[in-house]
């Protein structure tokens, strides 16, 4: 049975990570519908959205002679280089309309990636490891011991966010047909390995909604 100590996680669910978008997800927007589904059933619905300022470092345009998908070593290690996406104030980085129901049962949007010299694939940390988003405080404020993860992708800003949950502290679940992923080389198998090293479970859409009924329509 869910409680008020659960909450729900929509991971990115943005119109440049959907087909059409500067870097989509295959199938990305097969999501949309799980997560306003998710979101009826959880008191505590949390959205994240990627914000990059223009230029921003992760971008492969950011680096001359770099092409999107090459590796490259940052201060904080090693960094994917992307397509420019999620731009700040663009509608690629607006949440896909479809999410209407779910953006407006969310109490919290997490912003990531807004600093110009450093990624953020984790909902709780910059990708130095160190540099905390403050999540994790907000959710031990409202008491939240168990958090279920949805969106895009998979293999990145899920499966980063669900093991830094699970490290923080906190049972983190991902309803993982709820989600869809890049698996660039491999890196989906290698998600779930990580993952489930950290206690992270992966759960179906259908054993989440069994759990009880709706707490509010989202309809």
């Amino acid at each position: 049975m869910r409680t008020d100590t659960d909450a729900l996680i929509l991971i990115d669910i943005q119109n440049d990570f959907c087909p059409g978008g500067a870097l989509a997800v295959a199938d990305g927007d097969a999501v949309v519908g799980p997560a306003n589904e998710l979101a009826a059933h959880f008191a505590t619905v949390i959205l994240t959205q990627d914000w990059h300022p223009a230029g921003h470092r992760s971008f492969a345009s950011a680096h001359a002679g770099h092409r999107p998908f090459d590796m490259v070593q940052m201060p904080y290690g090693p960094q994917m280089l992307w397509p420019d996406h999620c731009v700040q104030g663009t509608e690629g980085a607006a949440f896909h309309a479809g999410l209407a129901p779910a953006v407006d049962k969310a109490q919290l949007v997490v912003r990531k990636g807004f600093r110009p010299h450093i990624d953020s694939y984790s909902a709780f940390f910059e990708n130095d490891r160190v540099t905390p988003t403050g999540l994790a405080g907000a959710l031990r404020e409202r008491g939240v011991q168990r958090i279920y993860l949805a969106g895009l992708a998979t293999d990145y800003c899920v499966a980063y966010s669900a093991t830094d949950a699970a490290r923080l502290g906190f049972e983190a679940l991902i309803v993982e047909d709820a989600c869809r992923a890049i698996d660039l080389h491999g890196s989906l198998t290698a998600a779930r390995r990580d993952w489930t090293a950290a206690g992270v479970r992966s759960v179906s859409l259908a054993d989440v909604l069994a759990l009880d009924a709706p707490l509010a329509s989202v309809a």
